[in-house]
């Protein structure tokens, strides 16, 4: 007869070999949409034909991006050093 200390060992171990498992496959699975993300990038090796609009909207959005990115950075410099805004 096993002990229940034995049963309670071994279900843990299959607890772990399952998680372990699907955080494996959720692994696998984002960096194959990274690895899609990358092809379809300009720069990837997949290259592809955008209109002009298309590529302008994205250049934009970018701009606005990285100022939105600059302005959370500048408020977060500003409450490390104490300034309220």
């Amino acid at each position: 007869m096993m002990s229940i200390e034995l049963l309670i060992a071994t279900c843990a171990l299959i607890a772990v070999i399952v998680l372990a498992t699907v955080t494996l496959q959720g692994w696998h699975g984002w960096l194959a949409l990274k690895r899609h993300e990358l092809e379809l990038a300009p720069g990837g090796r997949m290259t592809r034909t955008v209109e002009p609009e298309a590529n302008a909207s994205r250049e934009v959005a970018a701009r606005i991006e990285l100022a939105d990115l600059r302005e959370r950075v500048r408020k977060l410099e500003a409450i490390a050093s104490g300034v309220d805004l």
